[in-house]
């Protein structure tokens, strides 16, 4: 159960973080073509008292920066700082893809399809390896913070692992607009984390290089959302984001377009849809033909893709219904 362990010394890549300490931890990777050498920046705060002990990462793709940008500010306002428990903080996972604005690292491979990864294998699998090997083990629960790739832009939602209940107890504790669950991807961060039992919830808010203000808050309030909820804090001053419930989403649906040309959304992203309602068009620069793409059913929009210009099956809609 969450919120079980007794409070401990926590050693990342020799480095102890003793009870009532906290520590900038950094864990090498590599080196750039130039020479720069290239570390994992990892923050431990370990609080005196006993407590569930936390992991956050962002950047796990080097381009999506909104996870990256909720973790700065939460450094910067000390929110990390918890009376009980711990946290262990990864604010960019993938530095090379962060300085190269892509998703991968340089070789093309996806760090998290990388998982559990090899010490001596491609850079991917080291950097996955030793995520797997020193950080992990240390925490009971994590949060993966991610967006939409691609163009596409996710309405805040979190996603949590089928048939595990303190998956999705936290998912629906975090409370961002939708929440559902989804199944595991094999060699994944999240699939090597269940292999270990322990539970992660991935967050989904905005677009791939670009920052989303929204989103970002709705990050914030959730990873605080948690810790009160298990009593690593104490209050949450001041609220960024206040929400009665969030939305169980039971069928999800990706609508993909049914010809060539451009792509012109009618909905916003998070909006409710009625069955049948227009969504969008896909019409040619001559306007020629208008293809319209209609609701299945009553529910939700939340993902559009932003792509002005799209192809045949291209995604342009992510609808789910949580009846």
């Amino acid at each position: 159960m969450l919120g079980n362990s007794e409070n401990k010394p926590i050693t990342i890549y020799g480095e102890t973080v003793v009870p009532g300490e906290a520590k900038w931890i950094q864990i090498p990777i590599d080196r750039l073509p130039t020479g720069t050498l290239i570390d994992i920046p990892v923050y431990v705060y370990n609080a005196k008292k006993a407590g569930p002990t936390m992991l956050v990462q962002g950047g796990l793709h080097g381009d999506e920066i909104n996870g990256v940008e909720i973790i700065r500010r939460m450094l910067f306002e000390k929110l990390f700082e918890v009376k009980r428990g711990a946290v262990i903080v990864l604010p960019l996972l993938n530095i090379f893809g962060f300085i190269h604005f892509s998703r991968q690292v340089p070789d093309g491979k996806d760090v998290n399809r990388s998982f559990p990864g090899i010490k001596k294998g491609s850079l991917a699998s080291r950097i996955a390896y030793q995520v797997t090997n020193e950080v992990l083990p240390q925490a009971d629960f994590g949060i993966d913070l991610h967006t939409g790739g691609a163009q596409r832009n996710n309405h805040p939602q979190v996603r949590f692992t089928e048939n595990m209940s303190d998956s999705e107890t936290l998912a629906k504790v975090f409370n961002a607009p939708f929440y559902f669950a989804t199944s595991l991807i094999e060699k994944s961060f999240r699939k090597t984390a269940y292999d270990k039992k322990i539970p992660i919830i991935v967050y989904e808010g905005g677009e791939s290089m670009r920052f989303d203000d929204y989103a970002i808050k709705e990050g914030i309030q959730g990873i605080l959302n948690i810790m009160k909820h298990l009593n690593m804090i104490d209050n949450i001053d001041p609220m960024l984001i206040e929400r009665e419930n969030t939305t169980l989403l039971t069928e999800r649906k990706w609508l993909r377009a049914p010809t060539a040309g451009m792509f012109v959304p009618q909905v916003l992203n998070g909006s409710s849809i009625k069955k049948g309602e227009t969504l969008g068009f896909i019409t040619d620069t001559f306007a020629n033909y208008c293809e319209e793409i209609k609701a299945p059913y009553d529910g939700f929009v939340f993902c559009i893709n932003n792509q002005a210009v799209v192809n045949l099956g291209d995604a342009l809609f992510h609808v789910g219904t949580s009846a």
